[in-house]
C-alpha cells in the first residue's frame, strides 16, 4: 500500500516532463538548431591552426644518476610531479619565450603594415600558441605549438626546447659555481676553527698532566681510568669467590674424619687417583675379611691375620693422602687470601686514580670533544665540495628531446567533430532549458486538474484545437462528439429544466466562446431542442456571419424600439436552430442591455424556446457580459488552453459571482491534443466514433413555442 502512491507520483513528474517537452518541442527544435548553426558557421570561419609537438625528458637532477627516497631500493628512478609542475610553468615565462621571440625575429612576422610588434604583445601571443602538458607518471614534457603556418609552429616548437635546455645549462652553471665557492669558504672557514680547538686540547692536557696516546679518538681518558677500575673490580671479586670457596671447603673436610672423608671427597668435587684406585682395595680387603670371619675362621687364622694387614697398610696409605689433600687445600686458601690482599690494595689505588683523574680531565675531555665535533664537521665539508666538484666536472644534461617537432600536414583546430558534438549537446541543453523556462514563467491552465483546483467548478468538455463550424461540415464529423459531452454535461449539471438559458463569456477576445455556442446550438438543435441564439455581443457581433443572416436588424432594434420579438428572430439553415442578431448598435445606446427590457425580453424567449444561448463580449473591460451573467440563469466559462495567466480567470470568476451569476461550469476551448497526451482519454472518441442515427423531429414554429417540455418531445440523439 505505502509504495503505490510513490510510484504513481514518480510517474507523474516523468510525464509531466515528457509533457513538457512535447509541447515545447517548437522552441526546443528552434534553440537547437539555433546553436548548431551558429556552431558551425563559428567553427567554419575559424582559421586553421596546425600543431608541432616537441616530447622532452627533464632530469630533476643534472646528473645522470638514480634517485632513491627513503622507501625505495629497487633503484627505480622516482618520479616528482612538482618538478615536472614547476617546469611547465617555467617555459611558458618571459625569460625563455623572449629569447625564441629574438631568434626566430617573431616580431618582424607578426607585425603589420612594414611595423614590428612589440616585444611583449610577441609574448602574449607566443604565450597563446603554446601549450605545455606533463605526461602523467612520467618525467615527459609535451610542448605544443598551434599556428596556421604548419612551418612556422614547428620551427617554434624546436627553438623553445633548445632554448629551455641552453636557459637551464646556465642557471645549473651558476648555481654550481656559487655554491662551489661558497662551500670552499667553509671548508677554509672550519679548517681554521679545527687548529684553534686542537690548540685548545692540547693546552688542557699539558694543564692536567694527562697522557693520551689517542688525542683524536672519541674515546675520553676518563672513561679508560673507568673501564680499568671496573675490570680491577672484576678481578678482587673472583679471588674472593675462589677463597670463599676453599675456606667452605675446608669446613666441611674438618667435621668428617676416616673412612667418612674418603667417601666424601668425589661428593666435595675432590677428585684424587690415589684415593679413587685404593679406597675400593681397602674396601675389598675389609669385605673379605668379614665373610672368613662369618664362615667359621677365627681372627688367628693366616688368611684372616693376612687380610687385615692387607687392610691396615691401605688405610695408612689413604689416610696419609687425605692428610695431603688437606694440607694443599689449606695452602691454596692462604694464596687466595694473599692475592685477595693485594688485589684490594690494587683496587684502592685505582679508586684513588680514577677520581684524581676524573677531577684534572674534565677541561681536558670538554677540550677533546670540541675538537673531535669540528674535525667531522670539517671532513664533511670536504665531502661536500668534493662532491660538487665532481658534480660539475660531470657532462650536463638538464632535459633530453626524444622527439623533435615536425611540420603537420592535417590542421588540429578547429576540431570540427568535437565542436559539432558539443554544439549538438549544448543546443539540447539550451533548448529543453529554455522550454523548461519558458514553462515555469507559463502560469496559464494547462490541465483540466489546473482548472478545477483554481475556478472550484467543473470542466463540462475538453474541444480540441482546429474544430471547424459544424454546420458547414457535409457530413458528420469526430469533431461534433466533443458538443455532444457538453450537451450531456449541461444536462446532468444544471439543477431544474427551466434553467434554460446560458451565456457564455470569457475573460479577453479570441478564446473561441462564439464558434463554441455555435457548434453546441447545432448539437441541441440536432437532438431535438428548440435552440434560440442571442446575439448579445453588441460591439463585435459574429454570429450573423457564422449563419450568413443579415444583421440590420436585432437585439439592440428590440431593445431601443417597441418591434415585436418576431421581428427579429431568424430561422437558420439548421432545423430548431433561430438566430437573434444583434444589429446596429446606435452610438447613443451604449449599455442598453441593462433594461427592464431586456429582462422582459430573456422571460420571453425562456418560454419559447428549450434552449437560449447568450452570446457576450469579454468579461473584463466590458460591462456588457457581467449584466448578461445576472439577467441568465447559467453561465459557462470558455478558456482557451494555454492563453491566459490564472489570475485573469479568477477575476473572470470574481466578476461573474459580485454581479449574482450562477457559473455552471468551465469549456477547456483549443486544446492541442496531439501535443499534449493528457487531453488523449477526453478525446479518443475519434478513435471510436461512429456516425449516429438521427432521430426526426418536430420543427417548431416560433410564435407556437409555449413550454419547454412541449418542445422536448423530439427527444435527443447522441
Amino acid at each position: 500500500m505505502s509504495t503505490t502512491p510513490a510510484v504513481n507520483e514518480f510517474n507523474l513528474h516523468f510525464l509531466d516532463y515528457w509533457r513538457v517537452i512535447r509541447v515545447r518541442y517548437g522552441i526546443i527544435l528552434l534553440a537547437f538548431f539555433l546553436v548548431v548553426i551558429t556552431t558551425g558557421v563559428y567553427t567554419w570561419f575559424l582559421p586553421r591552426q596546425y600543431r608541432s609537438s616537441v616530447y622532452m625528458q627533464v632530469q630533476s637532477r643534472l646528473i645522470d644518476m638514480p634517485i632513491f627516497g627513503p622507501d625505495d631500493s629497487t633503484g627505480q628512478r622516482l618520479v616528482d610531479p612538482v618538478f615536472a609542475n614547476t617546469q611547465y610553468e617555467i617555459i611558458q615565462r618571459r625569460d625563455i619565450l623572449l629569447p625564441v621571440i629574438r631568434e626566430l625575429n617573431l616580431t618582424e612576422r607578426w607585425g603589420e603594415k612594414g611595423l614590428p610588434m612589440a616585444e611583449e604583445v610577441a609574448i602574449l601571443k607566443l604565450r597563446g600558441m603554446l601549450t605545455v602538458r606533463p605526461v602523467r607518471n612520467t618525467d615527459l614534457l609535451q610542448i605544443d605549438i598551434y599556428s596556421t603556418d604548419p612551418k612556422e609552429a614547428a620551427e617554434i616548437a624546436n627553438k623553445l626546447a633548445d632554448i629551455y635546455i641552453e636557459v637551464r645549462s646556465k642557471v645549473h652553471r651558476r648555481s654550481m659555481g656559487g655554491a662551489l665557492g661558497t662551500l670552499e669558504q667553509e671548508v677554509a672557514k672550519q679548517e681554521e676553527e679545527v687548529r684553534k680547538r686542537y690548540n685548545a686540547m692540547i693546552k688542557a692536557k699539558e694543564e692536567a698532566g694527562i697522557t693520551d696516546l689517542g688525542a683524536e679518538s672519541e674515546s675520553d681518558p676518563v672513561l679508560v681510568i673507568d673501564r680499568l677500575y671496573m675490570a680491577k673490580a672484576e678481578e678482587v671479586n673472583q679471588a674472593r669467590s675462589l677463597a670463599t670457596r676453599d675456606e667452605a671447603l675446608i669446613k666441611q673436610i674438618q667435621t668428617l674424619s676416616g673412612e667418612e672423608l674418603m667417601r666424601a671427597l668425589t661428593s666435595l668435587q675432590i677428585n684424587d687417583p690415589i684415593v679413587a684406585k685404593n679406597l675400593p682395595l681397602y674396601q675389598d680387603a675389609v669385605a673379605m675379611e668379614a665373610r672368613l670371619l662369618n664362615s667359621g675362621l677365627g681372627p688367628k687364622h693366616p688368611r684372616v691375620l693376612e687380610l687385615k694387614a692387607q687392610a691396615d697398610v691401605i688405610l695408612r696409605q689413604l689416610n696419609e693422602q687425605v692428610d695431603s689433600i688437606v694440607k694443599s687445600i689449606q695452602s691454596r686458601l692462604d694464596v687466595s687470601k694473599e692475592n685477595v690482599r693485594q688485589l684490594e690494595t690494587q683496587l684502592a689505588e685505582l679508586e684513588k686514580k680514577q677520581r684524581d683523574t676524573k677531577n684534572l680531565s674534565s677541561e681536558y675531555a670538554r677540550a677533546k670533544n670540541d675538537y673531535n665535533e669540528a674535525r667531522r664537521i670539517l671532513e664533511a665539508a670536504k665531502m661536500r665540495l668534493q662532491t660538487k666538484g665532481m658534480d660539475s666536472a660531470m657532462p650536463l644534461t638538464p632535459a633530453t628531446i626524444w622527439e623533435r617537432a615536425v611540420e603537420s600536414s592535417f590542421p588540429a583546430k578547429p576540431n570540427v567533430v568535437l565542436n559539432m558534438v558539443l554544439g549538438v549537446i549544448v543546443g539540447l541543453i539550451v533548448g529543453v532549458g529554455l522550454a523548461f523556462f519558458i514553462e515555469y514563467l507559463d502560469t496559464s491552465v494547462k490541465t483540466m486538474e489546473d482548472v478545477e483546483s483554481l475556478l472550484k467548478v467543473p470542466v463540462l468538455a475538453i474541444i480540441p484545437k482546429n474544430v471547424a463550424l459544424l454546420h458547414l461540415t457535409p457530413s458528420e464529423t469526430p469533431d461534433a462528439e466533443a458538443y455532444r459531452i457538453l450537451r450531456t454535461n449541461i444536462e446532468f449539471n444544471r439543477k431544474n429544466a427551466d434553467a434554460n438559458s446560458i451565456t457564455f463569456v470569457s475573460g479577453g477576445a479570441g478564446e473561441g466562446k462564439s464558434t463554441t455556442l455555435c457548434n453546441l446550438a447545432y448539437i441541441c438543435a440536432q437532438g431535438g431542442y428548440t435552440v434560440l441564439i442571442v446575439d448579445a455581443d453588441l460591439r463585435r457581433p459574429v454570429q450573423h456571419r457564422l449563419f450568413g443572416i443579415s444583421n440590420d436588424i436585432g437585439l439592440s432594434n428590440y431593445l431601443t424600439t417597441n418591434i415585436g420579438l418576431e421581428e427579429v428572430v431568424f430561422q437558420t439553415p439548421v432545423e430548431n436552430l433561430y438566430l437573434m442578431p444583434s444589429g446596429i448598435l446606435p452610438s447613443d445606446a451604449v449599455g442598453i442591455l441593462n433594461s427592464q427590457r431586456m429582462s422582459d425580453m430573456v422571460a420571453d424567449v425562456k418560454s419559447r424556446f428549450d434552449l437560449v444561448f447568450f452570446d457576450s463580449p469579454p468579461v473584463l473591460g466590458v460591462s456588457d457580459a457581467s449584466v448578461l451573467a445576472s439577467e441568465v440563469d447559467l453561465v459557462i466559462f470558455v478558456i482557451q488552453h494555454r492563453r491566459f495567466p490564472r489570475k485573469m480567470l479568477l477575476r473572470v470568476k470574481q466578476s461573474v459571482i459580485n454581479v449574482g451569476g450562477n457559473i455552471l461550469g468551465v469549456v477547456l476551448n483549443n486544446v492541442d491534443v496531439k501535443h499534449d497526451p493528457n487531453y488523449g482519454y477526453y478525446t479518443n472518441y475519434y478513435d471510436y466514433y461512429a456516425k449516429p442515427t438521427t432521430k426526426e423531429s418536430r420543427p417548431p414554429v416560433i410564435g407556437a413555442v409555449s413550454s419547454n417540455s412541449e418542445s422536448r418531445s423530439g427527444g435527443e440523439d447522441y
